[in-house]
């Protein structure tokens, strides 16, 4: 699996210790991390706006199969992902969130709180919350016996979602482009997102921004 970590300006200075803890499992268990947020206070600034841009090109484009985003409460960057056609974000402050969003509601992606409630020990419930949430085969169901019906109604999530919403390129191009020049400027998105985008329509769109 792809795993996408993206933090905003508030939170960036925590970037380094969420990253440590998801390369930690990711690498236990096979997966490849790109780090295509902040990292830092001077890094290429976003606010969780653009974070909602960046995992939608990214997921949409299938460049990567999850996106790990967050801000100071979780809830802002929560609803900007969950605008975009193709992104189903949960919201998780602790490791059952993550086991159970991955479980009964299969998304790909999490925003987590990265200020509200995170204090002494807050490295390791990241750890954990990054454990439960790519360890085995998704989408089980939680209890076993309701799989099924779960299994269904995310399918038919996906289909009203789809429906309420724009073409995604189409979406792109109704909102105001300084916000996705700044939202695809950053180095290490453009490296994660051309390297691996499996969409030409995507990539295109994205070049044209950057003037390539």
């Amino acid at each position: 699996m792809k795993i996408a970590l993206m933090q905003e300006f508030s939170q960036a200075a925590k970037n380094p210790v969420v990253l440590e803890q998801l390369q930690t499992v990711a690498a236990a268990q096979g997966h490849q991390v790109f780090n295509v947020g902040m990292d830092g206070d001077n890094d290429h600034r976003l606010t969780y706006i653009h974070l909602g841009i960046c995992a939608a090109l990214l997921l949409n484009a299938r460049a990567v199969d999850f996106v790990v985003a967050g801000c100071g409460t979780g809830q802002g960057a929560l609803m900007s992902l969950n605008a975009w056609p193709g992104v189903y974000c949960g919201y998780c402050i602790e490791p059952t969130d993550a086991f159970l969003f991955a479980q009964v509601n299969n998304g790909n992606a999490l925003s987590l709180p990265f200020a509200k409630g995170y204090g002494w020990g807050a490295e390791i419930n990241i750890r954990y919350i990054f454990e439960k949430a790519f360890a085995g085969e998704r989408g089980q169901g939680y209890p076993a016996e309701r799989r099924e019906s779960q299994m269904t109604n995310a399918g038919i999530l996906a289909q009203v979602k789809q429906g309420a919403s724009k073409d995604f390129i189409a979406g792109l191009k109704s909102i105001d482009p300084a916000l996705v020049k700044q939202a695809v400027g950053g180095a290490r998105f453009q490296q994660a997102f051309f390297d691996n985008a499996q969409d030409a329509e995507i990539v295109a769109y994205v070049k044209d921004v950057l003037g390539q």
